[in-house]
């Protein structure tokens, strides 16, 4: 193996090439997601252009969070005062960074042949626009603890300047899925289940037609929340689904909850647990916990009817319509039998595409999707889908925050085969 450097400049607004060909780089991608489970670090690697990209994926590795670190996420999110906000971004700073040299060390690499850390971060808190009013998000994990603790450039931040352009700033994730899934022989629908469920419809491979991505609505987010209460705080979420497995959906309730007016808002969309989490939820546990154990097992069955519809009625009034050849389901919510059974029932027959369609693991696809997006802004290249998010056009998205041996200039160093 040999290594080649090329130095890059950073100037108005891209970067400027000083001499090398950077014909192949490794960036790591991180994603701390809505359910709030672990930290899903994968690494890439990615040659060309956005528009001719090759990629490999050489690493993935998830890190599940303590019950202690798990709960300082739920609590900022939750009731987060400055204080506790303040802690927790250097506090996930300094996870994220142990997340990235962990994966380093799996795959036998040194911070120095990788070109950046794509970091997500976690989102606190995420308001769409509205009439009269901009949108604005607000993701935690400091960049600068990442980039002092690997010495790796970071670029983060990326929902916000989508947003500033008067988009949703989400999904963010189409972009990648394009380059990275796109196929010349079917059109298909991505369809996410993590905490919040997102689709992304790609057309063929080479075809002018824009892409359509929005929010479907909650993804485990409801279910989790259910499953925890239910037993006390042994279970994280509905192992299996067999607490769903085992109760009656309340019709009556399903009704009501598909009532909610964020189902029928034309795409572009997104949402949160803002919308879909404690606050929605409360009411509900109030009134199932009375009925006692049986009670609990119709919450949970009632609650993935919800997602699964929810999902359905996106797909019947806006995907389907583009014509859909297969579903691929990613996301912790692919796991759980008793959802993946009840979609499967909405979308027939539109066939669901078996594990490893994507050619990597369904869990390893947000985090890809930020290496991604991370080399997209080394390009200096617009990362955004205005048509998914309503941005008034394309955007570099991103900060980029200097690992410790950058100063100025950015040395790229990636490992040439």
């Amino acid at each position: 193996m040999s290594f080649s450097t090329r130095r890059v400049e950073w100037w108005g607004g891209c970067f400027r090439d000083l001499g090398f060909e950077l014909s192949i780089v490794k960036v790591v991608g991180l994603m701390s997601g809505t359910s709030m489970d672990g930290i899903d670090a994968a690494l890439l690697e990615l040659r060309g252009t956005p528009a001719d990209a090759e990629w490999a994926l050489l690493a993935f590795r998830s890190e599940p969070y303590p019950d202690e670190r798990r709960g300082r996420i739920k609590e900022c999110v939750e009731r987060g005062t400055p204080e506790l906000l303040c802690r927790l971004h250097a506090e996930l700073g300094e996870w994220l960074a142990q997340a990235t040299l962990a994966l380093l060390d799996e795959a036998g690499l040194a911070p120095s042949q990788v070109a950046a850390v794509g970091s997500h971060g976690h989102t606190i808190w995420h308001l769409p626009p509205a009439a009269g009013r901009r949108g604005s998000t607000l993701q935690v994990g400091d960049a600068a603890t990442l980039a002092e603790r690997t010495g790796i450039d970071v670029v983060s931040d990326f929902r916000t300047r989508d947003v500033a352009a008067g988009g949703q700033g989400a999904p963010l994730v189409p972009f990648a899925d394009r380059i990275m899934f796109a196929v010349g022989d079917r059109q298909r629908a991505l369809q996410n289940l993590g905490g919040i469920g997102n689709v992304t419809w790609l057309p063929l491979r080479g075809s002018p037609e824009p892409l359509l991505a929005f929010d479907t609505g909650p993804g485990n987010v409801l279910l989790d929340l259910a499953a925890e209460r239910a037993t006390g705080g042994r279970l994280r979420c509905d192992r299996d689904g067999l607490l769903a497995a085992g109760g009656r959906v309340d019709d009556a309730l399903l009704g009501r909850l598909l009532d909610d007016p964020f189902f029928d808002l034309e795409p572009p969309r997104s949402t949160g647990r803002e919308s879909f989490g404690h606050a929605f939820i409360e009411p509900l546990v109030a009134e199932f916990e009375r009925r006692g154990e049986k009670g609990w097992a119709d919450l949970l069955a009632t609650l993935t009817a919800f997602t699964a519809e929810s999902v359905g009625r996106a797909y019947r009034r806006w995907v389907i319509p583009r014509g859909v050849d297969e579903v691929v389901l990613t996301g912790g919510g692919g796991k759980n039998p008793e959802l993946v059974r009840r979609i499967r029932a909405e979308l027939d027959p539109i066939p669901l595409a078996p594990e490893g369609a994507l050619g990597l693991s369904s869990d390893a696809r947000e985090a890809a999707a930020f290496a991604v997006l991370a080399w997209t802004h080394l390009l200096g290249a617009a990362g955004n889908v205005p048509e998914a998010t309503g941005a008034e056009g394309p955007r570099v998205l991103g900060s980029l925050t200097p690992g410790w041996a950058r100063s100025g200039y950015s040395v790229v160093t990636a490992a040439l085969s």
